[in-house]
């Protein structure tokens, strides 16, 4: 059982394996009281009178208590995150990691400005923690690559993976849990998929291109053309001439 676990934790790709393992030992930090979520969590005044620009990171890498839904969204971290990185963005991972820091980027700006509106500001003001935002974010960009593919919720019904992040929405309404988090990673999640997919065709442009430092922090994947098996070629033609002389 360690030995499978082991292997399937070995096969994953750079991306998923770093964020899941860091969101895990943040997490058991915190519940272990070795780490202080005090510490962790989004606080525009700390970062920028007290420069402690650490929050602006870790508040993606703490999942509150060790629950069920906790549980949930390593689920969807590990599945979802190594189904985008392993597919969509196969041989791209800077293009990967420039997709996660878009979505903190725009989620931590929702939230900043939310503060700053009348009304909402107080709803807002709640959300010190952002990961599960951005694990919902990935959901949805994995749901809006992938819509035709059929899934089933817990054995309850049957629907299109197009449907999947409003039927964690409505989930998450269900067991008590605030939409804000998960409509914020929508949020996220549509931007992303508007200026990469959408925007694009319509324009010929594309607003997202990954900078190139960037992408002089991961080596690309070298792309393997394997030959076909059981395919002879042909001699290369003969000069008559050479026999002439």
């Amino acid at each position: 059982m360690a030995q499978a676990v082991e292997e399937w934790y070995k096969q994953m790709p750079i991306i998923t394996r770093s964020y899941l393992t860091a969101a895990i030992v943040t997490t058991i930090g915190c519940s272990l009281d070795i780490i202080s979520p005090y510490d962790l969590y989004l606080n525009p005044k700390l970062v920028v009178k007290h420069y402690q620009i650490w929050r602006v990171i870790t508040n993606f890498l703490y999942f509150r208590k060790m629950d069920l839904d906790f549980l949930f969204h390593m689920f969807f971290l590990a599945r979802y995150c190594k189904l985008l990185e392993e597919n969509s963005f196969r041989g791209r991972t800077a293009d990967f990691f420039y997709m996660l820091l878009f979505g903190a980027t725009v989620l931590t700006g929702i939230v900043l400005l939310g503060g700053m509106i009348p009304y909402v500001s107080e709803s807002f003001a709640k959300i010190i923690f952002l990961s599960n935002s951005l694990t919902f974010m990935m959901v949805y960009v994995w749901s809006k690559q992938n819509p035709f593919i059929h899934m089933s919720f817990l054995g309850l019904f049957t629907f299109t993976a197009a449907y999947l992040p409003w039927v964690l929405l409505g989930f998450s309404v269900l067991v008590g849990a605030s939409a804000w988090v998960d409509l914020l990673g929508m949020i996220a999640g549509h931007a992303y998929y508007f200026l990469e997919d959408v925007y694009p065709r319509m324009t010929g442009r594309r607003p997202l291109r990954t900078p190139a430092f960037i992408r002089s922090l991961f080596a690309d994947e070298p792309v393997v053309a394997a030959r076909p098996a059981n395919v002879r070629f042909a001699a290369p033609p003969v000069d008559d001439d050479q026999f002439r002389r």
